[in-house]
Order: C-alpha cells, then sequence, then structure tokens
C-alpha cells in the first residue's frame, strides 16, 4: 500500500474489495491507482470539499429522523468509488433479471389460484398473514403481468467472497437518484478517472424507466400520460421525487392534483382535466385510496383502486406487491425460482431462520448470540438487533418478544459485509467500513433492464453493519 492507503489496515476475517488480505491491491482497482497515486491527503479533502459543494449545488439531500429532530442534510458519500468488473457484474445482473422474474410468477400466482401455496411450495398462512397481502388483488392482473416494475435488491459481500442477497425492496425502492448524482459528482471532481476508461453509464436510467412505465401504459391509452405520485416535500426521499420527475419529464403530483370520474384518473392542470395513464407512486399501499385503505389519509386518491381495476390506470408498483418484502416470504424467492423457472437461485440468500416455524425458533432461541433478529416487515435498518451487542438480560427480554409474536420476526447469522477504504474527514485518513451493493432492476412489457453498478452503500460508523441513510449511513461512488 502506497500513497493515500499507506495506513490503511485491513480488518481480521472480512473481505476488503480493494485489497486482498496480502495487502496487494486488487486486479479492477488498478485503473484507479494511476490517479490516486498523484494525490496527498491535502489535495484529496480539497477535493472532498468541492463534492460536498457540487452535492449541495445538486440539492442532493435526505432527512434524517431521529427522537429529538427531522434534519434536512446533504447525502453523505465518499470519493473513493467501489469497482464490480464486468464480468462480476454479468453474473450480479442475470442474477437480478431471474430474480425479478420469478417474483413476478410469485406475485400473479398468489392473487391468481395460488397454486404455489396449494403445492406447499410457500407456506400459505406466511403469505395470507401478511400485512401486505391485499385481497382487492384477488383475480386481478395488471397489465403485461407486471407487479413489481421497479425493485431494489439488497446484497451483501460476505468474508467468503461470495454475494448473497438480504432482501427485496419491491413496494417502492429508494436511492436511484443518489448514484445518479454520485457519478455527476465524480465526473466533476475527478474527470481524470473517466478519461481512456470503459465505464458503463448510468444516465440513461430515467430514459429506462419512462419507457417502462410507457411499455405497462392500459391498451387503450393513446397518449400514455405519465405521473409520479409523491407525499409530499417533507416526505425524506422529496430530492428524489422531484429529481426523477424532472429528469423523466413528467408531472409530479400529489394527491390533491388527480381526481376519479367514471373510474378514469385525471389530473387538475390549469383550466381543464387531463387523463393520467401511469402512476408512478411514491406512496404506501395503506395512503394510496382512502376508500379501500386508510380511511383517514389525505395522500392518496379516493377511487383509485376502482380505475386500477377496472384496467383504466396502471400503479406502478402494483397494491399488494409488499408480500414480498416480508423478510419472512422472501426466504423462499430460492424455492419459487426453482418452481417457475426450473432454475437454481443464481445467487443465493442469506440463511433465514422463521420463527413461526417452530424448529428454527428452537434452533433461534438456542443459539441467539451468533444471530442478527430482524422484523419481517421493518425497513431502512430499524427494529435489526444483533444480538450479541446486547446484556443476557436484554437476550432474555427479546426471547420473550420473539416467544410472543413470532410470525413478527426471522433471525439470520451475521454476516460480515465486506469494507472499502473510506474517507473519515475528522480524521483525514482512509479506514475500512462496511458496505453493501442495492441494485435495481427495471421491468417492463417489452424488456428488462438493470441499472449498472447500482448504489453502494457504507456504514460510516466504525465497526457498524448498519449502512442505511436512515441509520446515519452513506453511499459509495460506482463503476462498473
Amino acid at each position: 500500500m502506497e500513497g493515500l492507503f499507506s495506513n490503511y489496515e485491513i480488518g481480521a476475517n472480512t473481505y476488503d474489495e480493494m485489497y486482498d488480505q496480502g495487502n496487494l491491491l486488487r486486479k479492477e482497482y488498478e485503473l484507479l491507482q494511476s490517479v490516486f497515486d498523484d494525490l496527498d491527503h491535502k489535495l484529496f479533502r480539497t477535493l472532498n470539499q468541492e463534492a460536498k459543494l457540487s452535492f449541495l449545488n445538486q440539492g442532493v439531500t435526505y432527512a434524517l429522523y431521529t427522537d429529538q429532530e427531522t434534519k434536512e442534510s446533504i447525502f453523505p458519500f465518499d470519493l473513493i468509488p467501489r469497482v464490480i468488473s464486468s464480468s462480476e457484474w454479468e453474473v450480479l445482473e442475470k442474477g437480478m433479471i431471474q430474480r425479478n422474474t420469478a417474483l413476478n410468477m410469485f406475485l400473479k400466482d398468489v392473487y391468481n389460484g395460488a397454486k404455489i401455496l396449494k403445492d406447499k411450495v410457500v407456506p400459505a398462512a406466511l403469505v395470507h398473514t401478511s400485512n401486505h397481502y391485499l385481497k382487492a388483488m384477488e383475480g386481478f392482473s395488471p397489465v403485461g403481468d407486471i407487479y413489481c416494475h421497479i425493485s431494489g435488491t439488497d446484497l451483501i459481500r460476505h468474508s467468503d467472497g461470495n454475494y448473497y442477497i438480504l432482501e427485496d425492496n419491491l413496494r417502492s425502492p429508494s436511492g436511484v437518484s443518489y448514484v445518479l448524482s454520485n457519478r455527476v459528482t465524480l465526473s466533476r471532481t475527478m474527470p481524470s478517472l473517466f478519461q481512456g476508461r470503459l465505464i458503463h453509464p448510468v444516465n440513461t436510467y430515467t430514459k429506462e424507466l419512462l419507457n417502462t412505465l410507457k411499455s405497462v401504459a392500459p391498451p387503450a391509452s393513446s397518449d400514455r400520460n405519465c405521473v409520479l405520485l409523491t407525499p409530499g416535500m417533507y416526505n425524506s426521499a422529496y430530492f428524489e421525487h422531484s429529481f426523477l420527475a424532472k429528469l423523466m419529464g413528467i408531472q409530479l403530483v400529489e394527491g390533491h392534483d388527480l381526481f376519479v370520474k367514471n373510474n378514469i384518473v385525471y389530473m387538475n392542470t390549469i383550466g381543464r382535466k387531463e387523463k393520467v395513464d401511469v402512476i408512478y407512486r411514491r406512496i404506501d399501499d395503506a395512503f394510496l385510496d382512502p376508500k379501500y385503505f386508510n380511511p383517514k389519509s389525505m395522500l392518496g386518491v379516493h377511487g383509485l383502486m376502482d380505475a386500477y381495476l377496472a384496467g383504466n390506470v396502471t400503479i406502478v408498483n402494483a397494491p399488494g406487491t409488499g408480500i414480498s418484502d416480508d423478510k419472512a416470504v422472501c426466504a423462499y424467492v430460492p424455492d419459487m425460482i426453482k418452481y417457475y423457472l426450473g432454475e437454481d437461485a443464481i445467487i443465493a440468500n442469506v440463511p433465514t431462520y422463521i420463527c413461526e416455524k417452530p424448529k428454527d425458533l428452537a434452533y433461534v432461541l438456542d443459539h441467539m448470540e451468533e444471530l442478527v433478529i430482524k422484523p419481517v416487515d421493518m425497513s431502512g435498518g430499524y427494529g435489526v438487533t444483533i444480538v450479541d451487542t446486547l446484556t443476557k438480560a436484554e437476550v432474555e427480554e427479546l426471547k420473550l418478544t420473539i416467544q410472543a409474536k413470532p410470525r413478527e420476526y426471522i433471525a439470520q447469522p451475521k454476516m460480515m459485509l465486506s469494507t472499502h477504504p473510506t474517507y473519515i474527514e475528522d480524521a483525514n485518513q482512509f479506514e475500512p467500513r462496511h458496505i453493501d451493493l442495492r441494485t435495481f432492476t427495471l421491468m417492463g412489457s417489452d424488456r428488462s433492464y438493470v441499472l449498472p453498478g447500482g448504489l453502494s452503500r457504507v456504514a460510516l460508523k466504525k465497526g457498524s453493519l448498519i449502512v442505511n441513510s436512515s441509520q446515519g449511513g452513506g453511499s459509495k461512488i460506482l463503476g462498473s
């Protein structure tokens, strides 16, 4: 190790993305070496400040919620890129398309005949007790039989060097705007990284997203008018909502901007009404339509589900896809792949113990200190408990909590997420931090697309395995 990374220390029993255990640079990072060899810590600190200014000028922010306050901040990022080789990415890309194809088939099946449940490949009780199972979707198939048009799948690389899937995010996956903004920032701050190098572009994502939305418009639609439905400016992901709508050239709307008449959705515009064909919604099912779901919702559109079930508008992603986000159901995705496609999963799941199963529950209670306990329904890193950080009294209390409501929990072995050199501003040096990878897959009526590289999130707190931005994590600029 030389230059900026001369004092970088690799942790024991971890897989470092940039250096092997012999402190040798991995082959895929050789393209960075010549650029970073010309930098010292003082110059890098200056570049880091320029990058932060670029983020500020782009308006790249997020809201961090705590018990004390809600704070709007520049999204944390790290200038040292994570690199994924093209050959490695090809495998991940195939794995994502395979997985999301099977998930779409599962969702169609569950709401139309439920053959996989009758064949007992996936327990029927597990699906029907999910908080996100919607009876209103029974017997209905959206355009092209596509339920999850946009998915965010979270992967980690374990200390054995292999990738594993942690979970799926099908309801309303977020974070893609940071991928696009990160790349802009890196190209402005360190343009030499891109000169003469074959790096997959990411700036075509919004074009691909718009094509995906238009491809699933109702057959009778002529204009294929698309809108993005946001909860409003106080939502933590509002930057992303406005960012994507602007780049796609579609209207960013709130619930009060839309209305339903004769089972057709219209948008209020100056002096006239405009028919809406596709709604890319960034609000949860519960708030989508006060007629069907939460009657107190001020975010959705009254009668929207009537228009949807009549086939006059497409909602992206489809209502009811949240059953696949249930972490207990997620454990069965490799079985879904085998059942529907006759193939083995290209990328394995992290081993998962479903606490509702008596055998799994017994194992969990006997091996608590080796495990990570997760609520099946929460996201953003909330509710995740790494048991070996608890006191004995806290472990016993957790056991009682799980036993009282076993359906609400799963357990997984403590996976050592790979590390990556990360700039620690206060220390003005580079230290290993744990990272994951969120991939973004689009599925339309005509094709599938996986955004090259995706979003690599980094746990900025030393030793932390929680990378979510809602828990103080940041992102890495990523290239493939």
